[in-house]
């Protein structure tokens, strides 16, 4: 069985979504950082950074970054179809986006929501935050022109579809639909699927 580490609105949304889709036997547990649970040394021992989502495989193997996790997945159940082959100039595509959307989107929200964490100016937290908000809405616009179709990449249900659904949900709604419709149409035919919708709700995405 699968272990995820989680919390609400966190990372670990879209592994829950790959999780459930593929039906792999899995059981979460949340993380209340509100209260500092991922500041224990029995946390840190699971994750040195102290962040979720972490993820321990079946084997008692260890995992950090939910692009990482869902990567695994898709190799570990290729039957579910959620990337292209191994190997394969298609895969390549959805890896190249999916690590996209981790260093960049993923990393812009974490600079706008904990702005504090990257400056060592007191006063500059605002200053980080209004840059992080204008790399985000630059980031979202390059997926935006991506999109050709109800996928990020091909012609069916993948990992990055999964992901871009994940980031995306952490936008402001009206703000989504006025300046990246494709996108705000994707996640709208993504919580359509009942395994996504379930967590969507759970999530408030």
């Amino acid at each position: 069985m699968y272990r995820l580490y989680g919390r609400i609105g966190s990372g670990s949304a879209a592994v829950e979504a790959a999780l459930a889709i593929i039906g792999a036997p899995h059981d979460i547990v949340w993380v209340d950082t509100s209260a500092g649970e991922h500041l224990t040394e029995d946390f840190a021992a699971i994750n040195p950074r102290r962040q979720v989502p972490a993820f321990v495989l079946p084997d008692g193997g260890v995992m950090t970054e939910s692009a990482a996790m869902l990567l695994h997945l898709a190799d570990a159940f290729p039957e579910a179809g959620l990337a292209p082959r191994p190997g394969s100039s298609a895969r390549a595509r959805h890896d190249r986006w999916l690590i996209f959307m981790a260093v960049n989107i993923y990393e812009g929200e974490l600079r706008k929501a904990y702005a504090d964490r990257y400056t060592t100016d007191p006063d500059g937290a605002d200053a980080v935050r209004a840059a992080a908000e204008d790399y985000l809405s630059a980031q979202h616009a390059i997926i935006e022109a991506e999109m050709k179709g109800d996928y990020l990449v091909g012609d069916s249900l993948s990992m990055a579809d999964l992901y871009l659904w994940m980031v995306a949900s952490w936008r402001d709604p009206q703000q989504i639909r006025a300046e990246t419709p494709r996108v705000a149409a994707h996640s709208r035919r993504l919580r359509a699927i009942p395994q996504v919708q379930a967590i969507a709700e759970r999530h408030g995405a």
